[in-house]
């Protein structure tokens, strides 16, 4: 016998966990057959267990019509029974909700513990057809005579303001009006409802502004302070008097008040209504920060995330109050809540300053040290003051960091790139201690972060000429491949290899930017420029990648060349086979090189090779000249004393120095008139495919007396004509015939071998290149599991590495002029010019790189009748067209 309460259908679920489908559709087909009967004790019961069997997850939508019969029940019991399973169970799209329209209206208008019962469901159940017919009766429930009845009234109107706004204009005297009702949570009730229809059109309600403003100033209550609060932060605005009105009560809330929501909510709303500006406004915000800077060191880890996110609005406005409490952010970058790392490395990106961005950095960066490092640091004061006074003493205390995931690394690398290379580098006040800091970054990151290193070192010393000694000698002069010394000194200083050094990309990125340097700054920087040759192009070179050899390859040739000027400058006979067993071991590997399967390579490898016997040739083939006696003429006096062929290579570099290039400059130049730029560079081939008989019937036609000539026939005397097909277009068809199937076949796989290789040529441009589709599966997959999982940090850290070099090193002070426009080309037309300040531009450095013209011998001298002043008329060729008579005819072709 099935047991027909809601208690034992809970205790049958219990008891029949393994097989519980099987038992519950034999308990709805008992309730189906309960809530067909007319006993409303059963079918209410019945109700009650669809809606227990519908918080389960199973639908109850076919008994919605049995629910407005439980909802009708004059007994208080089983309407709350109805109305609850119909705030489950309804939505918008139920059928029988129309015909609750006129039940609602009388339930609203029985007795008070109906009309309550009646005012929860509404809020719930409430459509915009429901809502038009029930606002006169809600309206009128807010002058009810008892509290509570008025307070679920304003809580459903605004259910139904929300569906129906038309209603507000009606509403809107009454809501006026209960914000002075004698009981409290009718006032509180009507506080939050004007709270949350502000947030949608705030300026509508700026009339209520001095009633509000009565209750924060006598009301007691925190929640519904708390409402006014976020009230006025909506009005604020609208209204700036209201700014100056608001300061003083709510500067009195924040000092005095203990509750940690109203003072957090009064914090968000001073900062979100402007009221942080002006004069008043900078007490207010010292207030504030202090306030917050409290909740950063609380054990709550939601103070802690809300009060770096209230930080991080403040900052824009008062870094200077932030700044104060640096050392208690920096902390929170090493907490163990991964969301407040986030907010702690937000807030110390949104900080950084010039003042003081050397020592967040140093912080930030000691981070990403290894745990097992037992070093004794000193705190970033402490740092700053050794640095300031070399003889001040310091007090270190142990270093402490997390273990961290390398997504987190990542961050914090991207992170102290981004402080650094802000608005164009306008912090960074000593562009040495920046380039210690992307050495030990590049050491200390253990994660892929070598093609971030590598565009912050070329922009860097692209745009600062000040600072290329120290890139020149700080990273060309120690390549990062192939040398046991480096991992040595890697090993002793940093612990067990990082970085690049076990990253492949990273490695990569780091190798490109050295050969970058390599290519473009001046050598006379390098004491011994001739020593970096061996590490620019040794046996490794051949495993790298092809970019990386290409920039080698052109790095050397550089090399060598500033190099070999410099010598003949200084020229002694001694010199001689010094620069010969230079010359010859560039040639060999520039030999190597020039069979290497990738284009770039071997063609700027054989360029050089060129280079270099044609200086090779001139070295063997140079006799020592006898010293000139003084009174004597010589007929070789004018000869110069070394080999002309050193300064062969020097000019081909060093004519123009390489400065960076304005974002613009490639849109800004103009296409030149005449230039197509659609035009085909070199005509595609042409195939003649021979004419193929048809395959269709031809129809026969008279001509003349009674013979009869048959459709697409030719006389057989007559040579069958070719159509020319070009990518398989017709362009000139003599006769209209169809192809068959397994013609088209055979001509398309004509064309895609064509066309596969012309995509192999370097020398061709393909115009219409279709890009090739995307292999999803190929595309790799990172993890971010790490990110949640943190292990327990030993404790917060704000200290330097010794380790690292840009912490212990004595910079220069060097004042550094950064270009921050770069260079545009001659006769670019800028369309939008954009001002640069006085303060940002930088001042005329004369190139290092440009070469003055040599004394020693005499310069070269073309005729101006030589030199070519326009590019020369084309040339015309006559080719010889056969035509059928065998006679030729010369037709003129531009080429």
């Amino acid at each position: 016998m099935w047991e027909r309460t809601l208690q034992d259908l809970i205790r049958g679920l219990r008891a029949n966990k393994k097989d519980e489908a099987k038992f519950i559709h034999k308990a709805v087909d008992e309730i189906r057959n309960e809530i067909k009967s007319d006993d409303m004790e059963l079918k209410a019961g019945a109700v009650l267990k669809l809606t227990y069997l519908d918080m389960l997850g199973y639908d109850m939508g076919w008994a919605s019509f049995h629910v407005v019969e439980v909802m009708s029940s004059s007994r208080f019991h089983l309407k709350s029974v109805g109305y609850l399973a119909a705030t489950q169970s309804f939505n918008e799209d139920t059928d029988v909700l129309m015909l609750t329209t006129n039940l609602l209206k009388k339930d609203l208008g029985s007795t008070p513990a109906d009309v309550a019962v009646t005012l929860n469901g509404v809020s719930h159940i409430v459509t915009p057809d429901l809502a038009r017919d029930l606002s006169p009766e809600l309206i009128a429930m807010l002058n009810h005579s008892r509290p509570h009845i008025r307070k679920r009234a304003l809580l459903a109107l605004y259910k139904v303001l929300v569906k129906y706004p038309e209603t507000a204009k009606h509403a809107r005297t009454r809501l006026e009006e209960k914000l002075e009702d004698t009981d409290p949570g009718v006032v509180a009730a009507t506080v939050n409802v004007l709270c949350e229809l502000a947030r949608h059109n705030p300026q509508d309600y700026l009339s209520l502004a001095p009633q509000l403003f009565h209750l924060l100033t006598t009301s007691s209550n925190n929640w519904m302070l708390i409402k006014i609060i976020k009230l006025f932060g909506s009005l604020s605005p609208y209204e700036p008097r209201l700014v100056r009105k608001l300061q003083p009560p709510i500067t009195d809330l924040i000092s005095n008040t203990q509750a940690i929501s109203l003072l957090y909510e009064c914090v968000h709303t001073c900062i979100i209504g402007g009221m942080l500006q002006g004069t008043n406004g900078d007490s207010l915000a010292r207030v504030c920060v202090s306030k917050l800077a409290a909740f950063i060191q609380d054990d709550d880890q939601n103070l802690k995330y809300i009060a770096l996110l209230a930080l991080t609005k403040i900052v824009p406005s008062h870094p200077h109050l932030v700044v104060e409490y640096q050392d208690t952010i920096l902390a929170s970058v090493n907490d163990q809540d991964i969301s407040i790392r986030m907010r702690a490395l937000d807030l110390v990106s949104a900080m950084v300053d010039r003042d003081n961005l050397q020592s967040v950095v140093q912080q930030v960066l000691s981070h990403l040290v290894p745990e097992n490092s037992s070093s004794i640091l000193p705190t970033a004061a402490q740092s700053l003051a050794q640095h300031a006074d070399p003889a001040a003493p310091s007090s270190p205390r142990p270093l402490s960091t997390p273990s961290q995931s390398p997504a987190y690394r990542l961050v914090l690398c991207q992170r102290i790139l981004a402080m650094c290379s802000q608005s164009t580098f306008e912090n960074v006040t000593n562009f040495e201690w920046y380039l210690s800091v992307l050495v030990d970054l590049a050491h200390v990151a253990n994660v892929d972060v070598g093609s971030a290193i590598r565009d912050q070192l070329v922009d860097v010393v692209g745009r600062v000429r000040a600072v290329r000694r120290y890139a020149v000698n700080c990273y060309v002069t120690t390549p990062c491949y192939g040398m046991r010394t480096k991992k040595a000194v890697a090993r002793k200083y940093y612990g067990p290899p990082l970085g690049f050094a076990e990253n492949t990309a990273s490695k990569s990125s780091m190798q490109v930017s050295q050969g970058w340097l390599a290519l473009t700054t001046a050598f006379s920087e390098l004491a011994e420029p001739q020593k970096l040759l061996p590490h620019l192009l040794q046996p490794e070179v051949s495993a790298l990648s092809p970019e990386i050899q290409a920039v080698y390859v052109q790095a050397a040739t550089k090399v060598f060349g500033s190099w070999a000027a410099e010598v003949a400058q200084r020229w002694e006979d001694d010199d001689l086979q010094e620069v010969k067993n230079e010359v010859e071991t560039l040639t060999s590997r520039f030999i190597e090189l020039v069979s290497s399967p990738h284009i770039e390579v071997q063609e700027r490898a054989a360029n050089s090779l060129q280079l270099f016997r044609f200086i090779q040739a001139d070295l063997h083939a140079h006799r020592p000249k006898p010293p000139v006696t003084p009174g004597f003429s010589s007929p070789s006096e004018s000869e110069p004393r070394f080999p002309k062929s050193l300064y062969l290579i020097q000019p081909l570099s060093a004519t123009y120095e390489l400065n960076p290039v304005a974002l613009s400059a490639q849109e800004s130049v103009p296409i030149p008139e005449g230039l197509d730029l659609d035009a085909w560079i070199v005509p595609p081939p042409r195939e003649v495919v021979p004419e193929q008989p048809s395959a269709r019937k031809a129809k026969k036609m008279k001509k003349g007396k009674g013979k009869e000539v048959s459709e697409g026939k030719v006389k057989s005397k007559k040579k069958q004509k070719a159509t020319l097909l070009v990518d398989g277009d017709v362009l000139t068809p003599v006769e209209a015939e169809l192809e068959t199937p397994e013609e088209i076949a055979e001509r398309e796989k004509r064309k895609a071998e064509r066309l596969a290789q012309l995509r192999d040529d370097p020398y061709y441009i393909i115009a219409d290149a279709k890009p090739a589709e995307e292999d999803l599966d190929s595309i790799p997959v990172v993890r971010l599991e790490g990110l949640d999982g943190m292990p327990s940090l030993a404790g917060p850290s704000t200290q330097a590495h010794p380790a690292l070099k840009a912490s212990s090193k004595t910079f220069s002070s060097t004042t550094f002029v950064i270009d921050r426009e770069g260079e545009m080309p001659e006769g670019a037309v800028v369309s939008n010019p954009v001002s640069v300040p006085l303060s940002q531009q930088a001042t005329p450095v004369r190139s290092s790189a440009s070469t003055p013209p040599l004394s020693s011998f005499q310069q070269y001298e073309v005729p101006e009748d030589v030199i070519r002043r326009s590019t020369p008329d084309p040339i015309k060729v006559t080719r010889a067209k056969k035509k059928g008579n065998g006679k030729k005819k010369r037709t003129p072709v531009d080429t």
